[in-house]
């Protein structure tokens, strides 16, 4: 068996799921000095990578990449997933972002927590072997999951990790992992699905609507897809609609008052309505008249709107509108 330096140190790609944790511990488990680093963007926050690192004890750095995430997901060259998700080419991403922490920071090797087979079109062998060819640190990112079933890698020839204290789990089934982290102790962690934005169809609709109309966006406008009912009209300028009352502070939260008009009913709940500061008056009039529809005025039932832009605004009359009217305009 190979005897393990205390010296030894990795860095690897946490998520904050079950996976990601076991490899922590795992290579943990073998006296490698063991550091998570999670990249942050709108579509998936760090707060499970965080809340893994506070349960485990192993340190975590975490990176806000939208802008550098942005080039890639506009055109992925492997494409997308089912919906917006563009799987290898992010995981080669991160890959390559973590590789170049890791030379920084003086770091022996990569790791994650990914499992050959887990997911059909990301996770198998072709697509792992990609990933570390993409990211241009090939022969030094370790799968400690599912290195037994893997080729060696650099990183177990050079004998900075026992290969025989590593893992061979394949497949989507999750008993292993969960037995293991019975073993481990950890009773508490997230299920496998629904860290990622980008695999969800409402969003991914949303956000291809975004990059198709053509118009500047900047962070906040992709937190806005997040909530509220968003629809297109005809003329192609947008309209943004709260349900709820969180979705409506949702909204004043991600709105930027440079760009965005705010429109609410006045003296009356109703929801809060976002349009672009350049938005015809005929969309601010018809963004008015469904505040009013969603806020069950009669249709055709004048009311009064405040629209605000920053410190400014005025009041418009409108007559209500069916909301059902502009079904075919939601996105």
């Amino acid at each position: 068996m190979t005897d393990i330096k205390k010296s030894v140190r990795a860095i690897g790609l946490c998520s904050g799921g079950l996976d990601s944790i076991l490899a922590g511990l795992v290579l943990k488990d073998q006296g490698i000095d063991v550091t998570w680093i999670c990249f942050e963007t709108p579509f998936f926050p760090a707060d499970k990578a965080r809340a893994a690192s506070e349960m485990t004890g192993i340190p975590l750095i975490v990176k806000e990449i939208t802008e550098t995430y942005l080039e890639m997901l506009t055109d992925p060259p492997c494409g997308y997933g089912k919906h917006m998700n563009p799987c290898r080419d992010c995981h080669a991403l991160m890959f390559r972002l973590a590789g170049e922490e890791l030379e920084k920071g003086g770091y022996d090797f990569l790791f994650s927590g990914e499992v050959a087979g887990q997911r059909p079109l990301s996770q198998n062998k072709q697509a792992l072997r990609y990933v570390e060819k993409r990211s241009g640190f090939d022969g030094k990112v370790l799968r400690p999951l599912s290195a037994k079933i893997l080729p060696e890698t650099e990183v177990e020839a050079l004998g900075l990790v026992d290969r025989e204290r590593l893992l061979g789990i394949q497949g989507r089934s999750r008993k292993e992992q969960m037995a293991l982290a019975k073993a481990y102790g950890i009773t508490e962690y997230p299920s496998p699905a629904g860290g990622c934005l980008l695999t969800d169809k409402k969003y991914s609709d949303r956000l291809r609507d975004l990059f198709a109309s053509g118009k500047a966006y900047e962070p906040s406008d992709l937190h806005l897809l997040k909530q509220g009912r968003h629809l297109r009209l005809p003329s192609g300028e947008k309209v943004i609609i709260g349900r709820t009352k969180g979705d409506n502070r949702w909204i004043l939260t991600f709105h930027d008052p440079a760009r965005h008009l705010i429109i609410d009913l006045k003296g009356k709940g109703s929801p809060t309505v976002v349009v672009d500061v350049d938005a015809s008056e005929e969309t601010v009039q018809v963004g008015a008249a469904l505040c009013a529809g969603y806020a069950k005025v009669p249709a055709g039932e004048v009311v009064e709107a405040v629209v605000r832009s920053g410190s400014k605004r005025r009041v418009i009359s409108v007559a209500a509108v069916d909301p059902a009217d502009f079904r075919e305009c939601i996105i």
